[in-house]
């Protein structure tokens, strides 16, 4: 049905709307580029970032909380280009982003006009698909592609190319379908049985869920499958949350960041399933840690991912929420479900739970100077309690959050962390697209100093869009992973401390933000419960601790064993 005449740009923002976009986060170039066309669509709210690649990045923990496709914008060239370490992390971590460029016109293409540049060629390697919009009677149909893609099967970034003149031209509006997300793939019955079989005949299971299970949202079915048959669960960062982490059956992360439980059970274990895992680097310690002679069932949604690195002994292709629907009616057939404390197995974790939970509370209390990193993420976690979503970095010291125990997230949906790129800065912008995508919540970026140099331009942003949000900085003076390699290379320090420093707490309060330095043991829990009432009132809040440079996690070092000659 035609509706008139209008701008390509028109049709773009008529279909983002239809696709349920509430924010588009980017700097605009010419207005004629998006933002002039999304001047009479009040649902869809334009975000003014510092930099381009916060967009990407707010985007990403957007889509991640919300489990629909974020939107970004970059204008030609620069804008585009400061975009890629955030598309990069998003590919990495299979997040649906729709990446929307503005480029130089197609009449002069290949002639230097201003700010052209290969931008196709830039984001074809790091997105599913990389469309250059050839006219505009093709755009509604290319926003519903790019939605699908960004979307179904194994879901990431999809990058549309916008040449100015076509952005501007003319052409005949209709009505728009929206694209049908997501698709779910249901695993073949066969496999899902012999699966079955498998858990069934195993006598120390252990479950690992990855970002694929996050996504398919199947927290409820894998929380029944855990405590139907009182299978403990392990996570890597991009599946944290699925259940809450004070549940008795969950042992907090793998790989680089297990502890002692959980790395006890994993090691005992004689069969182990992966739901939506690709068993990377970090989740694997270099592909070390493997249950000796344990039996694997991998269940990802997409075929090329099974076996990539172990080979699974019950390959399944499918959403990790149907398998564990079809998994559940054949078990709940066989199985007469107990009380939890009425498994012995069940019944040895807990009692190894509760004596290493004890150690850990004593240990954080450690009353020295400099602060304990892990006293400041213990302490954060009990202040701002359930309803608190953690947004990680991944440096030395903010390392600390990722380990069970010292912080559990308390919530689904409780946890957003970066994928293995683990670009720096993407926690520190990306906690004010977290708290954009959930306003009832509380929202803490943990953070080191050098992450959150790199985009602390963003506090700003916070005040001006009412995303009140507290950074906890573990400040350390330096690069503090990048240290710790030349320290065992000799103390051979080179460019990674930092002797001139911004002084945070006044950066914060020039920006709108409450800001607090903070050196005292004594001070930490105040600090903390201050930072917690100024978010309560609408004021983002940044606190500075400043840590011990050489504490570290014993999963930490386990990883590093290079280092520690372990």
């Amino acid at each position: 049905m035609g509706l008139g005449i209008g701008r390509c740009w028109d049709v773009i923002v008529r279909a983002l709307s239809a696709e349920g976009v509430r924010y588009v986060f980017g700097i605009p170039g010419n207005p004629r580029a998006l933002y002039d066309s999304l001047y009479d669509h009040e649902e869809i709210k334009p975000v003014l970032v510092r930099h381009e690649c916060s967009g990407a990045f707010m985007a990403m923990a957007y889509s991640k909380l919300t489990r629909q496709p974020g939107v970004c914008f970059g204008s030609p060239g620069p804008g585009v280009a400061n975009l890629i370490p955030g598309v990069l992390e998003a590919h990495s971590g299979c997040t649906p982003l729709i990446v929307l460029g503005s480029s130089s016109p197609l009449s002069t293409e290949g002639m230097g006009a201003f700010q052209e540049a290969p931008q196709m060629d830039m984001l074809r390697p790091i997105t599913k698909w990389a469309y250059r919009l050839p006219s505009a009677d093709r755009a509604a149909w290319a926003v519903r592609r790019a939605f699908s893609i960004a979307s179904n099967g194994k879901p990431g970034p999809v990058y549309l190319d916008i040449p100015f003149d076509v952005g501007v031209s003319q052409t005949q509006l209709t009505d728009y379908t929206p694209s049908t997300r997501p698709l779910r793939v249901r695993p073949e019955w066969e496999r899902v049985k012999e699966a079955a079989e498998l858990l069934l005949k195993a006598e120390r299971p252990v479950i690992v869920a990855g970002g694929g299970a996050h996504t398919s949202g199947a927290h409820r079915e894998l929380l029944e499958l855990c405590e139907l048959l009182g299978i403990p669960l392990l996570t890597t960062p991009s599946g944290r949350g699925i259940i809450p982490e004070d549940h008795p059956l969950s042992l907090g992360l793998v790989g680089l960041y297990r502890t002692r439980v959980g790395r006890q059970v994993y090691r005992e274990a004689d069969l182990l399933l992966s739901l939506g895992s690709r068993h990377e680097e970090f989740q694997t310690a270099s592909w070390r840690y493997y249950p000796e002679g344990a039996r694997l069932i991998q269940v990802d949604i997409d075929p090329y991912e099974l076996g990539r690195n172990w080979i699974p002994a019950v390959p399944v292709v499918g959403d990790v929420k149907l398998f564990l629907q079809d998994l559940l009616s054949i078990i709940k057939e066989r199985i007469t479900r107990k009380p939890l404390e009425e498994m012995p197995r069940v019944k040895g974790i807990l009692e190894a739970k509760e004596a290493f939970e004890s150690e850990v509370q004593e240990e954080c209390m450690d009353p020295s100077t400099p602060l304990k990193s892990k006293r400041v993420v213990y302490e954060a976690n009990r202040v701002f309690g359930r309803g608190t979503i953690l947004v990680n970095e991944n440096g030395s010291q903010d390392l600390w959050s990722y380990y069970w125990p010292y912080y559990k997230v308390l919530d689904i949906d409780g946890c957003v962390a970066p994928a293995e790129q683990t670009c720096m800065g993407f926690g520190v912008a990306g906690a004010i697209g977290a708290k954009l995508a959930a306003p009832d919540r509380k929202v803490i970026c943990i953070t080191g100093d050098g992450a959150f140099q790199m985009f602390m331009k963003e506090l700003p942003t916070a005040v001006q869009y009412g995303a009140p949000v507290t950074w906890i900085v573990l400040n350390n003076y330096s690069l503090g992973w990048i240290k710790l390699h030349e320290r065992s290379l000799g103390e051979r320090y080179i460019a990674v401390d930092f002797e001139v420093q911004p002084d945070f707490a006044s950066t914060a309060k020039a920006c709108g933000c409450f800001g607090m330095q903070v050196k005292k043991p004594e001070e930490v829990r105040p600090a903390l419960e201050e930072a917690l009432d100024q978010n309560l009132d609408g004021i983002p809040a940044v606190l500075d601790f400043i840590v011990d440079p050489w504490d570290f996690p014993e999963g930490f070092k386990e990883f590093h064993r290079e280092i520690w000659r372990a």
